[in-house]
């Protein structure tokens, strides 16, 4: 499974959905709420928030990976998260997300799945993503 790559998938976040992110991490910055303030701070929508990748990658569409893996979601944790920001994102924008199985290992009784999406816009990067899950069995 290890350099398996996902099909890619393309979405876009809806304002919406951005303000409903940004009151959920309690984040009151008119700038994730408001396009007039958004646009009076160079922003050409509002933007999204720097974790809202993370949710926004759960939209992919298909067959379900751990599905595939014999995992059962009651025995995953999300061990880890990491993002590297080249560009910022905005609402109404196409991102499309690439991701790869970067690596598979067993410790301590528990196998950890290591996922990297690269999120790139019309081609050029937003954001490198890397999602570490844990998981009790691993069929």
């Amino acid at each position: 499974m290890i350099g398996t790559q996902l099909p890619p998938f393309t979405t876009k976040v809806s304002r919406d959905r951005v303000r409903r992110f940004a009151l959920a991490i309690g984040e009151d910055d008119p700038v994730f709420h408001d396009l007039s303030a958004a646009r009076a701070l160079g922003h050409p929508d509002i933007p999204l928030p720097p974790t809202l990748l993370f949710s926004a990658e759960l939209d992919r569409p298909g067959e379900d990976l751990l599905a595939k893996l014999g995992v059962p979601v009651d025995r995953v944790m999300h061990s880890e998260q990491r993002f590297t920001y080249h560009a910022p994102a905005h609402a109404g924008e196409n991102l499309t997300f690439a991701t790869v199985i970067a690596d598979i290992r067993t410790r301590a009784g528990r196998t950890f799945l290591v996922q990297e999406t690269e999120v790139t816009r019309d081609g050029e990067p937003v954001a490198d993503l890397r999602q570490v899950l844990v998981a009790e069995v691993i069929a």
